[in-house]
């Protein structure tokens, strides 16, 4: 079983039921705002935009284009 968090994710302060899981409001914004401004990432590799089409050409096997 996974143990529970007892406190805001933000700043760790007791949660309240309005808010949870987390304590307030402003806790509630500013987790938002990492989640707008990509401040959440998972590690990964770079891809190049410019080289997307090709990556998706690659990805076909089966030898047919539309």
């Amino acid at each position: 079983m996974m143990a529970r968090r007892s406190g805001c994710p933000v700043c760790g302060q007791p949660t309240l039921a309005e808010h949870k899981p987390f304590c307030s409001r402003g806790c509630k914004d500013r987790d938002l705002l990492q989640w707008l401004g990509e401040g959440y990432r998972i590690p990964g590799e770079h891809v190049d935009p410019d080289d997307a089409e090709g990556a998706q050409s690659r990805l076909d096997t089966s030898g047919e284009r539309d």
